[in-house]
């Protein structure tokens, strides 16, 4: 989906109605930063609030989806589309997932074996402190590259709200977490859970 295609029909949209960005944001009961970060293309409206912004905007998902009016006649391709652009990135997701695991334990597997070995074998003590600074390196560099592939791969949906938010790279690191939930503070509510990861925005 082009973000930037949606982000100007929702301002193009918001200033036809006569509204500011505090006045939707108030109606959708949100900030106003939300509503600027999606008229720059900086990200999608979520699932929860694709229906209320649709209502004040006049305009039905499709078209925001779209990113543009649609006539009878393009209604039901630009529907096709929509949808598999949604697969797609559903797709995309479960890649980034897979292979941010992937690359754990490659980084994992690689950096205890160098250390193994540094025990294992005869070698100058700089060399071994070398070594297994390089595997820490390896270890450390590795995961973090995992983190950066999930952080991007979907979003985080708030059991409190059921509203849908992509955390910062801080709290994503810092929270503890299951292979299917972390536990953050949800932007809109407020409120601390077990958020569960889904794969798309």
């Amino acid at each position: 989906m082009d973000q930037i295609k949606i982000g100007q029909f929702i301002a193009q949209k918001r200033k036809a109605c006569g509204f500011t960005q505090r006045q939707l944001a108030d109606i959708l009961n949100i900030s106003d930063k939300t509503v600027s970060k999606w008229e720059r293309g900086n990200g999608l409206p979520e699932v929860s609030l694709m229906l209320p912004l649709c209502k004040a905007l006049q305009i039905n998902v499709n078209e925001l989806l779209s990113g543009e009016d649609l006539t009878d006649a393009n209604y039901k391709q630009k529907a096709e589309e929509n949808m598999m652009d949604f697969a797609r990135e559903r797709e995309e997701s479960k890649k980034k997932i897979i292979l941010a695991a992937v690359v754990s334990v490659m980084a994992l597997v690689a950096g205890f074996t160098l250390m193994l070995l540094t025990k294992k074998l005869e070698m100058a003590q700089w060399l071994r402190i070398v070594l297994i600074v390089i595997a820490l390196l390896e270890i450390i560099c590795g995961i973090g590259v995992a983190c950066a592939l999930d952080l991007n791969a979907g979003t985080y949906e708030c059991r409190k709200c059921g509203k849908r938010f992509v955390p910062t790279a801080g709290a994503y690191v810092n929270a503890p977490h299951t292979i299917t939930t972390r536990r953050l503070k949800c932007p809109h509510c407020g409120k601390v859970s077990y958020c569960k990861k889904r794969l798309t925005h």
